[in-house]
């Protein structure tokens, strides 16, 4: 319910730490992926550092999950039907 506030409340920023094992060849390509980073900004970052942007830049690329999540969290506006277009592409 909106308290007549532009701005709603703020999520929740606290950092979550999760822990993955990866395979010995994806270890490579992301500390090859840091030295890369590192040579095109001149600026070190640690793998850790990096893989939590890299997964949100994963994820909003991925318009399929984009989708399918609104849905599941039940945010699926339906769709209008789309009209057909005319020889010309008037409607």
């Amino acid at each position: 319910m909106s308290k007549g506030l532009k701005l709603g409340q703020l999520p929740d920023r606290v950092p979550v730490k999760i822990t993955v094992t990866v395979s010995p060849d994806l270890k490579k390509s992301l500390d090859d992926y840091a030295a890369i980073y590192a040579s095109a900004y001149g600026q070190n970052e640690t793998v850790p550092e990096l893989v939590p942007y890299m997964l949100e830049a994963f994820l909003s690329a991925d318009g399929k999950f984009r989708e399918a999540r609104k849905s599941l969290n039940g945010e699926m506006k339906p769709r209008r039907p789309r009209r057909p277009r005319t020889p010309t592409g008037e409607n």
